[in-house]
């Protein structure tokens, strides 16, 4: 299919949303830009168009990136057992499903109070901090050595992340979350603000797609059962509360970002898509119906898995 064509016939669902405002170095992105890279991993290929280039913050698409990589330092079972699977029912940052249920450990991994608690998890290692392994994996598995933090985008996170501390420091005094808070919200939001781009993404996508196999040169980057476990997560929960609605729409395994990216690993195909302008539950407007065409165009729904 014409990529650019799809990007033309998309484009007015950019007036659908807005750009993320309660993060200020977000507000000022100009919401009316979108870009998609598509790799398709039988062909070694991967195309492009529009704003494929642009970087921009991977804010919640890094919570798939530090998951793999607890999954990879720790094991599949050390992660299983602190974090759960399943829809919250509300918000990305809240905490009232733990307090209504009782449970010990945050709903997945890719509400705010299971991603802050993955990023606990990973400790220093040859005197590296957490957060530049998570940024060393991020480079290699996006295939893309100049991914590097955004220290202004940092620092808005840190001015305005009051929320999530108050989440860290709920996980602390329930002792589910054991490790330095401090650290561990360091790691968290400068994950968030590391910058990539669609083809970062698409080439991500692309490892899940081929199990853990980076297609550009055919070296494991992550175990099978990581491969599979995260994109199962990605179905369920990649998308907050509208994970039911678009994996009946779009039946890919996708996370988003209020950055604006997107990453999807369809059969065979790794997708990265950026547009800033976000719906109501914190999806990007575009770029989740240019993804739905992509799937229908392409016949890429999980069922071909």
């Amino acid at each position: 299919m014409n990529l650019e064509d799809a990007i033309q016939e998309n484009w007015s669902r950019i007036d659908e949303g807005q750009v993320a405002t309660y993060i200020p170095a977000l507000a000022e992105v100009d919401p009316y830009q979108l870009g998609v890279c598509l790799y398709n991993v039988s062909d070694d290929k991967l195309d492009c168009a529009g704003a494929a280039d642009v970087r921009f913050a991977i804010e919640s698409v890094s919570k798939v990136i530090s998951l793999l990589y607890a999954i990879e330092c720790l094991g599949l079972k050390a992660v299983e057992d602190c974090i759960g699977t399943r829809q919250t029912g509300f918000v990305f940052d809240t905490i009232l499903n733990m307090e209504i249920t009782k449970e010990d450990k945050p709903a997945n991994p890719f509400v705010n109070s299971g991603a802050i608690l993955i990023s606990s998890l990973i400790e220093e290692q040859d005197q590296q901090s957490p957060f530049d392994q998570i940024l060393d994996f991020t480079r290699q598995i996006c295939n893309d050595p100049q991914i590097t933090l955004d220290e202004d985008i940092y620092q808005s996170e840190l001015r305005t992340g009051d929320r999530n501390r108050s989440l860290a420091y709920y996980l602390k005094a329930r002792e589910i979350l054991t490790n330095d808070v401090t650290t561990s919200l360091e790691t968290y939001f400068k994950q968030c603000s590391m910058m990539v781009t669609c083809r970062d993404l698409a080439n991500l996508g692309a490892v899940l797609a081929n199990d853990g196999i980076a297609p550009w040169n055919n070296e494991r980057m992550i175990s099978s059962d990581a491969a599979t476990y995260v994109k199962s997560v990605m179905m369920t929960t990649g998308l907050y509360n509208e994970s039911g609605t678009y994996s009946v729409k779009i039946g890919v395994p996708t996370k988003s970002g209020v950055g604006g990216g997107l990453v999807a690993a369809a059969p065979n195909y790794g997708i990265g898509i950026f547009s800033p302008s976000l719906d109501q539950a914190g999806n990007i407007v575009a770029g989740l119906a240019l993804l739905e065409q992509l799937s229908k165009e392409l016949d890429l729904g999980i069922f071909k898995y």
